[in-house]
């Protein structure tokens, strides 16, 4: 089966069960949406699965929401997807913001996850990405993308990649990712600013990987290592990369996914 993208609820969806495999569901990460973030490793991830996820307002092909968003109506949202498409059980693989989004689901659904995959990601978010929070959304509050792309740029590709730019390409990298910032990445910002999931980080009960991006400047190292102390546990894994492991090194991100996920399925 092709990608299927419907829109239930106003949520465009992204299916994948061409292999009948148990569910894996896909909560994407704060200005992106499920093609930008997980399209690069889909196939590799269907192949195992039965792959659903879900646009977040304002991206992909959700409309922008008309009210403040809620982590809630997020992780609901994702699970009513994968009721819709008949999944009983899943993993779920968050991403950035996804990964609160996926903490969510597993204290909102216990009896329904079976495990995590945590990438690039935080339990508390703490004062400094509040900040950059601050700038982000108000920045594109005001429509200011190219401003916005000079900030996030820097923080999301890995050092040693942007200095190996020429000015030229650097600039071409700025004003891409300027056109590629969805009407709801404000919205999306405003779920970091202040977030703290340790109480649902504390209380996960499966098996979970936290994949660490060691050369993030979005989400420091150490905010990444402190999910994977909070959650009982959990495996930890690092990347060599900036906080875009789909475009820096996904195939080495899709073989730490499939071989933890094909592992607890042979375990279980």
């Amino acid at each position: 089966m092709s990608v299927i993208t419907t829109a239930t609820a106003a949520y465009a969806r992204t299916v994948r069960k061409e292999s009948g495999g148990p569910g894996l569901l896909l909560a994407h990460g704060g200005g992106g949406a499920v093609e930008s973030n997980f399209g690069v490793i889909l196939d590799e991830l269907a192949a195992g699965h039965s792959v659903v996820g879900v646009d977040y307002p304002g991206t992909g092909g959700t409309p922008k929401a008309d009210e403040p968003l809620r982590l809630d109506e997020l992780a609901d949202q994702l699970v009513a997807a994968a009721d819709a498409e008949g999944l009983e059980t899943f993993a779920v693989l968050g991403y950035s913001l996804g990964g609160n989004v996926a903490l969510r689901i597993a204290a909102r659904y216990p009896e329904r996850v079976t495990a995590l995959v945590l990438t690039a990601t935080f339990v508390r978010a703490g004062n400094r990405l509040k900040l950059v929070g601050d700038l982000w959304s108000g920045l594109a509050a005001r429509g200011e993308n190219d401003l916005l792309a000079r900030l996030v740029v820097p923080l999301a590709v890995n050092p040693a990649v942007l200095e190996g730019l020429t000015p030229e390409q650097a600039e071409e990298v700025v004003r891409a990712t300027a056109a590629g910032i969805p009407a709801g990445a404000g919205d999306h910002v405003e779920l970091i600013k202040g977030a703290d999931l340790s109480a649902e980080a504390a209380g996960v009960s499966v098996p979970t990987l936290v994949i660490a991006t060691t050369e993030d400047r979005l989400v420091p190292l150490e905010l990444q290592r402190e999910l994977a102390e909070a959650v009982p546990g959990a495996r930890y894994a690092e990347l060599p990369t900036g906080h875009l492991p789909f475009a820096e090194r996904p195939a080495e991100w899709a073989a730490l996914i499939t071989e933890f996920l094909s592992e607890q399925r042979q375990a279980g």
